[in-house]
């Protein structure tokens, strides 16, 4: 069998109503032009009417019709394929869309005939926890009973909760909203109740639930795919081979996150992640370390942040999934209110999202037993307990282990990315998905083994600095970091700013002011609005003074004052405005630096929609705002153009097109060191697999300390004689040379090639 396509790098797209597969399609031409190798697009399954994200899927028989249905695919796929570009596209096989019943035609039946359903195998349901029906957590409380209504549907009877529809029969028993944390007896896609887990591991439901993808691989429209949340299925080896299968083996990356020291599993027929584990390695090669203890939160310890957060989130609104593996432990000795207490305990210590234990693999055997020993210094009244569901949750043949190890990962998420990171403001560059915020900074020769590592087993795997689900974008972060080389005069700043406009949270304060300074955009009109929003989902996110469930309104009037403030206090714009001064030159530095890498380092780079230019964007929804793709392509058009941001869109469009047009430069790497007064401030490497016949990327770290310390003066790259004979720097136009000082005159970065090549 032939080798499967690889995409060389991809730029996603969120396709929606407002912007369909046909606007995707007629964006082609500018997306060659920009350099870009394959198009990836977001999910097009039928999903709930008027989502923009495409995540809650519906159906899986058709191409949804708001996003341009088949013949927008079509469309695309040959102005794609016809431009010499790949089509890539998200899909979601962990869970589909159930908040409007009626909308998904398997739930609906699920719930008008329980047990009985053609679809009761398709949805991870306990029916005996729930007496043979669905437990659907909607009514305002246990008196609400009385307001559900009896009415005649176009289908049948139905049951109706104010706006809300559902069959009257034999699979659903409306319970108040509450009780989802306790209660419920199916499982969820993380602790949300209008997505509804999906069986994918049995046959005849992966059959039917990737018809459609099936059919795209065979008529030639789709060539490679992006697997949402895989640690959610029963056995993700097992899927992905099914995958394999029916798509000829294309080119798949998985979102799995990988923390700190982890790797991805070698039996996962996948080309590699979608590379957030990249993302946090160039944020933190580019975040000064002498900074690590001198910042304000530098007294928070994370692990009790973390540990804090995963086991609320463990024993609250993930509770009815801890609860469903105790009922699949086989009978121990022990009380059922212990063994919850115990099993919540184990996956608030998980060190990772998962483990893979199956009949012939132990992956991640060492996580559980490494979670297990927390447990037990953090409970250890609870050591005899926590011994017996080690034994079960170790062995695979155990319904329970496996119950276990699609439950962690969602403790994992909701605990850590969706809160501590939240109540960690050391630096917030660093509290991104896959983060350890913990781990502070990455020595340049400690990035240099992991890129060579990557290039060596991973060099198709995808490589992000910024998504749909990123909490910040690329350059907030990058401008974000540059407070790492001014601790004091930021923790001076943070005093008046908290004096100034007080939020009466010492920890909340720093985080969101880092924030509003990471997205500072004097042009944009909707930034007040945007920072509003963004507060709002951060507090609640954070849940210590106020939650999405019992909002407490002075407590976030306070904080929305505090970003009022930012544009109507001139004492307070007075201090943004000093720190801007000091930290937008050196935040643009970074960014610049940040792209290149991300464009340039093995694996296959992505950009999001839009990053071409400055990426500010906050966590979504606001991530997934629409994109002005005109004045992009009036930029690329037109080099004379002004614009602020062009130095970014021409390093884009160099770093892509050079990928694209001289792969033969890409098949190495090595780190490159330099000699001088400013050497720590260089990052450097090479991708050829000789001396002298691959690109070499040039970048500038620490730039605020760059410019204190006077420049470059005489540091140069550590390269023997005439080395970068024949070289020039695609980004200037200038014959390369070693010497700091002339290479990066006009810009922090420099892209060298070979001429000869």
């Amino acid at each position: 069998m032939n080798a499967p396509r690889r995409p060389v790098s991809t730029y996603r797209l969120q396709v929606r109503a407002a912007f369909d597969l046909h606007a995707a399609a007629a964006l082609v031409p500018y997306l060659a032009d920009l350099g870009v190798d394959w198009v990836y697009l977001s999910p097009l399954l039928p999903a709930e009417p008027g989502s923009d994200h495409g995540y809650d899927v519906v159906a899986h028989d058709d191409v949804d019709a708001a996003r341009g249905g088949r013949e927008g695919l079509r469309a695309l796929a040959e102005a794609a394929h016809a431009a010499g570009l790949g089509v890539m596209v998200d899909l979601v096989p962990n869970h589909m869309g159930v908040a409007v019943p009626a909308h998904n035609r398997w739930w609906w039946d699920l719930l008008a005939h329980g047990e009985a359903s053609r679809y009761a195998e398709a949805f991870d349901v306990d029916w005996a926890a729930g007496a043979g029906r669905v437990r659907i957590p909607v009514l305002a409380d246990a008196d609400a009973r009385g307001d559900v209504q009896r009415a005649a549907g176009p289908d049948g009877p139905e049951l109706r909760y104010y706006d809300h529809r559902y069959p009257d029969g034999a699979g659903v028993e409306l319970v108040p909203w509450r009780e989802a944390d306790h209660h419920l007896n199916w499982r969820r896609f993380f602790a949300v109740t209008t997505l509804a887990g999906v069986r994918v591991e049995v046959p005849w439901v992966f059959d039917e639930t990737h018809a459609e993808v099936g059919r795209w691989f065979a008529e030639g429209l789709v060539d490679g795919l992006r697997i949402d949340h895989p640690d959610g299925l029963r056995d993700p080896a097992g899927y992905l081979r099914d995958l394999a299968r029916l798509t000829g083996d294309a080119h798949v990356v998985v979102e799995k996150i990988l923390e700190r020291g982890e790797e991805l599993p070698q039996d996962w027929a996948c080309a590699g992640t979608t590379g957030y584990e990249v993302l946090g390695l160039i944020d933190r090669v580019l975040t000064d370390p002498a900074a690590e203890a001198a910042l304000p939160g530098s007294e928070l310890d994370w692990d009790d942040v973390a540990h804090t957060a995963t086991r609320a989130a463990a024993e609250g609104m993930l509770g009815s999934e801890v609860r469903r593996v105790v009922r699949e432990l086989p009978p121990l000795p022990h009380p059922q209110d212990v063994l919850v207490d115990a099993v919540a305990e184990i996956a608030a210590c998980f060190g990772v999202y998962r483990t893979y234990l199956t009949a012939t693999a132990t992956t991640g055997a060492d996580h559980l037993g490494e979670a297990v020993e927390r447990a037990a210094l953090w409970r250890p009244d609870l050591r005899a307990v926590l011994r017996a569901v080690h034994a079960v949750l170790a062995d695979p043949a155990q319904p329970a282990a496996l119950r276990f190890q699609q439950t962690t990962g969602a403790v994992v998420a909701k605990g850590v990315e969706d809160t501590a990171c939240y109540r960690y403001p050391r630096l917030v560059s660093l509290t991104e998905v896959g983060g350890d915020p913990s781990w502070f900074a990455v020595p340049v020769p400690d990035f240099h083994v992991a890129m060579a590592q990557r290039q060596e087993r991973w060099p198709h795997a995808m490589t992000t600095t910024s998504t749909h689900d990123t909490k910040r974008g690329e350059d907030v972060r990058a401008r974000i970091t540059v407070l790492a080389e001014m601790p004091r005069r930021w923790s001076a700043a943070l005093e008046r700013l908290t004096t100034l406009a007080p939020i009466g949270s010492a920890t909340f304060a720093p985080l969101l002011w880092q924030t509003v300074l990471g997205a500072w955009e004097p042009g944009d009109p909707d930034l007040r609005a945007r920072l509003h929003a963004y507060a709002t989902k951060a507090l609640r996110e954070a849940g210590e003074i106020t939650t999405w469930t019992a909002p407490d309104e002075a407590a976030e009037a306070a904080v929305h004052a505090a970003v009022d403030a930012a544009f109507d206090s001139p004492a307070v714009g007075e201090v943004l405005t000093g720190l801007l001064d000091l930290v937008v030159g050196p935040g643009w530095s970074n960014s610049l630096t940040a792209k290149l890498v991300a464009l340039t380092a093995p694996g296959a780079p992505d950009v999001y929609q839009g990053s071409e230019l400055a990426e500010r964007s906050l966590v979504d929804p606001d991530n997934r705002r629409p994109v002005d793709h005109d004045l992009r392509r009036r930029l690329l058009t037109d080099p004379a153009l002004p614009h602020p941001e062009r130095a970014k869109l021409d390093l884009v469009r160099a770093a892509l097109t050079a990928r694209r047009d001289r792969p033969e430069a890409f098949t190495g790497y090595a780190g490159l060191t330099a000699s001088g007064p400013a050497a720590a401030h260089v990052l450097a490497f090479s991708r050829g697999k000789e001396p002298g016949t691959g690109a070499i990327t040039v970048g500038t770290r620490l730039p605020l300390g760059l410019a204190a310390a006077g420049g470059w003066g005489d540091t140069r790259l550590d390269l023997p004689p005439d080395a970068l004979a024949g070289y020039r720097d695609v980004l200037s136009g200038r014959p390369a040379t070693p010497r700091l000082a002339d290479l990066l005159a006009t810009a922090p970065v420099a892209l060298l090639l070979p001429e000869d090549a």
